[in-house]
């Protein structure tokens, strides 16, 4: 017996080194492994003869060979495995029959009914029972997926698995019932704790995606808010950008002047430089207009820096900007604060008329900076052609 048993145990690792494909993560090698320990236990703590023995440690080694041919329908395929092995070892036929009734058996739709077909069946299923049952579960899953059979998500593979455990799943021995049962119910209850976690975690979710969704209908305040700071700042900026483009023609119409006035004006007191006159000034009259428009442009405006009581009570003064508040005393300033804050129409209201004010600051900046490109181009334009005609009749 043992000889034939040691003779199945190499062709099934031989059997799953050559031809078993690596996606079987669960039912591979180190499985049969486990059916077959799990079986010694069974069959140990059983009263069993010695042809039941070893038909069951040779089932043991078989049940699984089929999935090299087939995941569905396994069974059938390992019992043809286990008939044509048995045959090469010259093994009697009716031992091959029960090793081929055992193989059977570990299909969950047949009821074992023999002490031998309980053994086996317990041990295939043992994990159930077992320390390492969530990790050889998640193995299943993995491989379930990776052969297309069937994508689980967390809560499917606990709602599958708690179904298996109570609808599908028994253990028939008594050594089973006694040993392993305890273990299984500690592993079911734990996927029930598990599947109300998840149940409470999806609900805390939905509540709070509720709570957020009708927060957004109800209460449109953030996206105001939003809109008003994302549109202050870009004003901002593009008074930034308009301060920006001033300075530079400010610049560079200063370096102009001042090359001029040191060394073009001193030298058209000679006589052979009396022609370069007219465009030396051309140029340094744009020069200057350019530098006018652009300190116009950049200039702030002088405002009184006071308010009235009756002005917050009418809302004629925009308590937002410092140009109206900055010669008032503080205890004014925290008086007309506290009364625009109170009244949330009426922090809007400045909201809106800051933006409309910071607006027309912008229109009036970039109307004298382009008069300012505009008028720079034309000196340049008309200097250049002074200069050539000044040359050219001379």
């Amino acid at each position: 017996m043992n000889n034939l048993v040691e003779k199945a145990e190499k062709f099934v690792e031989d059997l799953f080194k050559e031809k078993l494909p690596n996606t079987f993560i669960y039912h591979n090698y180190q499985h049969t492994q486990r059916v077959v320990k799990s079986t010694k236990e069974l069959i140990e703590n059983s009263e069993i003869n010695v042809k039941d023995k070893e038909a069951l440690l040779l089932a043991a080694w078989l049940h699984d060979t089929g999935y090299i041919h087939t995941y569905r329908g396994h069974e059938d395929k390992s019992a043809e495995i286990a008939e044509e092995f048995l045959l090469k070892e010259n093994a009697t036929q009716n031992l091959i029959d029960l090793v081929k009734q055992y193989i059977l058996v570990t299909n969950f739709s047949n009821i074992p009914k023999t002490p031998g077909e309980k053994i086996i069946r317990d041990a295939d299923s043992s994990h159930f029972g077992k320390e390492y049952f969530e990790e050889t579960s998640e193995f299943l899953r993995q491989e379930l997926e990776m052969h297309n059979i069937k994508n689980f998500t967390n809560s499917e593979w606990l709602e599958e698995n708690i179904h298996v455990f109570t609808e599908k799943h028994t253990f028939y021995t008594d050594y089973a019932l006694q040993e392993w049962n305890p273990k299984k119910e500690e592993n079911l209850l734990e996927l029930i704790e598990d599947k109300n976690k998840q149940e409470k975690k999806l609900k805390k979710e939905e509540h709070k995606a509720r709570m957020k969704a009708k927060y957004k209908n109800e209460n449109p305040e953030r996206s105001i808010q939003t809109l008003f700071r994302v549109t202050l700042r870009n004003h901002i900026k593009l008074s930034d950008i308009a301060d920006t483009k001033a300075n530079i023609l400010l610049s560079v119409n200063a370096i102009i002047i001042s090359l001029a006035l040191a060394n073009l004006i001193p030298k058209l007191e000679a006589e052979s430089n009396k022609h370069l006159l007219i465009p030396s000034l051309v140029l340094v009259l744009f020069s200057v207009a350019s530098i006018i428009l652009s300190i116009l442009s950049t200039r702030p405006n002088v405002t009184t820096g006071e308010f009235t009581k009756e002005q917050v009570k009418n809302r004629n003064v925009n308590l937002l900007f410092f140009g109206n508040y900055h010669k008032m005393p503080f205890d004014q300033f925290k008086w007309g604060m506290n009364q625009l804050i109170k009244d949330k129409d009426y922090v809007y209201e400045m909201l809106m008329l800051d933006l409309h004010l910071l607006g027309k600051v912008l229109h009036r900046k970039y109307f004298l900076l382009r008069m300012t490109y505009t008028v720079f181009m034309l000196g340049i334009i008309i200097s250049v052609i002074a200069f050539i005609l000044a040359f050219y009749l001379m």
